[in-house]
């Protein structure tokens, strides 16, 4: 099993990275700097606008540790990674199999984004009392369940997308009622740009988890730009953008803790004058903290039959996707999110 090492996340926009023997050094105007061993990384996000050193660049192509430059908003800018690894030829039986089995991966996962997405709501049932009978929470959990039904009955994958789109605005319409404080709420989704600190975290996290997936299917050797179900685009990681569909259950279940147990507060966002909203330097040090922490909780696997980290299950997931595509396994198993 990988050894699931640590992120190292740069959140002050006035850091500079650079490499000092085998540690890397961040350094701030006016502060001291901090010394990270090298060994003990496999993942750097950047929010600084000033960078890294050549000498820290080419020591973690060297080492294939992706370093990642976010926006202090948390816009995805760019990533630097080493060269293309992996077998080519499994990359051309990528193509070949997403052509051929795209409809049922689309199907697969999807169902499984729907099912993870009704435990979310059935736990925030669980803890309140009051949700388990609310009209309009149950009418959602009435159109999951048939949803779950039709979305195997679609001919084409833009048919499958319509259904996870129609369950996606009824979800986002009902969210607001599972947040239990007072200070924050949520009409609907709000994606470019967040509109409202609910959505301004959301994106945050889904930005981080996407990341995640793009250097896991690197690891196993697959492409994260030709996926099967997000559309091919210019600069897109579409197929990590697809491997995450399973996984947002978790970032929208980490978005209601740290709201319902007042971590973050409004003096923990930017509110712009456009209407705009992003966590502010603080509020990001405050989710990272808690998020770095969440990616150590264990959780039950179902198709391993066994307890992993959290941080592993991108690569757990996109070894079973390589596995399937090499043949070693007849279908692709999407997480589903369930209780041992």
């Amino acid at each position: 099993m990988r050894k699931l090492l640590n992120t190292f996340y740069i959140t002050n926009e006035q850091a500079y990275l650079s490499l000092d023997g085998e540690n890397i050094v961040c350094k701030v105007p006016n502060e001291k700097p901090v010394r990270v061993p090298f060994d003990n990384i496999e993942n750097i996000v950047c929010f600084s606008y000033l960078g890294c050193s050549p000498a820290l660049m080419g020591k973690c192509v060297d080492a294939n540790i992706p370093i990642n430059f976010v926006s202090p908003h948390g816009r995805f800018l760019a990533k630097l990674c080493g060269g293309t690894k992996g077998n080519v030829f499994l990359r051309v039986k990528q193509i070949e199999s997403f052509h051929s089995n795209s409809l049922k991966l689309c199907q697969n996962t999807v169902a499984a984004k729907l099912s993870n997405t009704r435990q979310v709501v059935r736990r925030s049932m669980h803890d309140d009392a009051a949700l388990r009978s609310d009209n309009a929470i149950l009418k959602f959990l009435d159109l999951i369940s048939t949803s779950l039904e039709t979305v195997y009955s679609a001919k084409t994958p833009e048919e499958v997308l319509g259904i996870e789109g129609n369950c996606a605005k009824g979800y986002f319409g009902i969210f607001g009622k599972l947040i239990k404080n007072s200070n924050f709420t949520i009409t609907g989704r709000v994606k470019h740009p967040p509109l409202d600190p609910v959505n301004a975290v959301l994106s945050f996290i889904y930005t981080l988890m996407t990341n995640d997936c793009a250097a896991a299917l690197e690891t196993v050797g697959l492409d994260s730009y030709i996926g099967f179900y997000h559309t091919l685009r210019s600069g897109r990681e579409s197929l990590a953008c697809d491997l995450v569909e399973e996984f947002r259950c978790f970032a929208e279940r980490f978005v209601l803790t740290v709201l319902n147990l007042q971590i973050l507060d409004k003096n923990d966002f930017d509110f712009q004058v456009s209407g705009t909203v992003f966590l502010n330097n603080e509020g990001r040090k405050k989710v990272l903290e808690k998020w770095q922490g969440k990616k150590r909780e264990t959780l039950y696997h179902p198709y391993l039959g066994e307890n992993i980290p959290y941080g592993l299950l991108p690569y757990v997931q996109s070894n079973l996707l390589a596995r399937f595509i090499r043949g070693d396994i007849s279908e692709y198993p999407p997480y589903l999110y369930k209780k041992r």
